[in-house]
C-alpha cells in the first residue's frame, strides 16, 4: 500500500501476512474488561495481528530500504497453529507493489523476535541464507548480543536460523546510537521491549515525517500510555521512551506506522483535554 510519493521517494506499507498473539500478553496490566472492548478477541484468547513492514525507495539512487521482514515460512505446523501465522511471506508482499529479492538495498531490523526478522532468511536446499542477497542488514548491537544470549523469559521468540546467516554472510551493520543511513533516513533507539530495539524516521524533502515504531507502539490501540505489553523486559523503560517519541510525534506532525495493527497501519496522535494521548 503507497501511502506517500513525492519527486523524492515512495513509502509503502507492505503486510507480509497476518497471525494471532496472547492479547493479555499484548495489553500487559491493562485488564481484559478493558481490552476487550477495542480488539477482537478469539476463544483462545488471542488478538488478531499484522506484519506490517514499511519500504522506503528512492527513485533517483535505487536505494530501497526495508524495514523488518515479518514471520517468514520456515516454521513447522505445530508453531503455524500455534500463531495462526497466515501463509504469505515478505517476499510475496513486495511483489505485490513491484519489487524483488534482489531490489532491496537495506534491511533495518527494529529487533530479532521471530515475528519482525522471520522473513530476514529463508531455506535453500535446506540452508537458512539471506532473503535479500544485495541487503545491508542494520541491527541494534545490544539487541544482537542479547538475541545471542536471550534470557530464559524470552528465549522463545528468538530463532537463529533468523539472524545468524546475515552475519555468516557478511551483511550485518550493528547499530549503537542515532544513525542516518540515508538522506532523511534516520534510525533511533527505542529501548524498553528489549535491549537494541530500534525505531526509523523518514523526513521528507517536503518536511512531512513518518516513524516506523515497531514493538514500542505496536498497534494503534497502544497509543495511550499505560497501554504496554507484558512481551516488554523493560516496562518502565518503555515508558519513558514512548512518552517521549508521542511528545515528538504531535508537536512535529509525525505519521506512525503500527507494526502490528490489522485495520489501522498508519496515524497521527493528538492530546485529548484530559492531556492524554490518542489516535487523531
Amino acid at each position: 500500500m503507497l501511502i506517500f510519493e513525492d519527486s523524492d521517494l515512495k513509502i509503502f506499507i507492505v503486510n507480509a501476512g497476518n497471525f494471532r498473539l496472547d492479547g493479555g500478553a499484548m495489553f500487559g496490566v491493562v485488564p481484559k474488561a478493558l481490552w476487550e472492548k477495542i480488539i477482537d478477541v478469539n476463544e483462545k484468547n488471542q488478538i488478531p495481528m499484522a506484519a506490517n513492514c514499511m519500504l522506503v525507495s528512492f527513485k533517483n539512487d535505487k536505494r530501497n530500504i526495508l524495514v523488518d521482514t515479518g514471520n517468514g515460512n520456515k516454521y513447522d505446523e505445530k508453531f503455524i497453529n500455534m500463531y495462526s501465522i497466515e501463509d504469505k511471506t515478505i517476499v510475496d508482499a513486495l511483489k505485490e507493489e513491484g519489487f524483488k529479492p534482489g531490489d532491496i538495498t537495506d534491511v533495518v531490523l527494529t529487533h530479532l523476535h521471530f515475528d519482525h526478522t522471520g522473513g530476514s532468511t529463508m531455506l535453500k536446499d535446506g540452508e537458512a541464507v539471506p532473503t535479500f542477497p544485495r541487503a545491508n542488514y542494520y541491527i541494534g548491537s545490544d539487541q544482537w548480543e542479547h538475541a545471542l544470549n536471550p534470557n530464559e523469559r524470552d528465549r522463545a521468540s528468538y530463532f537463529q536460523w533468523d539472524f545468524l546467516p546475515l552475519m555468516e554472510y557478511g551483511q550485518v551493520t550493528l547499530i549503537e546510537d542515532e544513525t542516518e543511513i540515508a538522506d532523511g533516513i534516520t534510525i533511533i533507539p527505542t529501548e524498553g521491549h528489549t535491549p537494541g530495539h530500534q525505531s526509523l524516521l523518514i523526513e521528507t524533502k517536503g518536511g512531512e515525517k513518518f516513524f516506523y515504531a515497531g514493538d514500542l507502539i505496536p498497534t494503534s490501540r497502544h497509543v495511550p500510555l499505560p497501554y504496554i505489553m507484558a512481551y516488554d523486559l523493560y516496562p518502565v523503560t518503555t515508558l519513558k521512551v514512548k512518552k517521549y517519541i508521542l511528545l515528538r510525534a504531535v508537536n512535529e506532525d509525525w505519521t506512525l506506522i503500527f507494526e502490528h495493527d490489522p485495520d489501522t497501519p498508519a496515524g497521527k496522535v493528538m492530546i485529548d483535554s484530559k492531556g492524554k494521548f490518542k489516535l487523531r
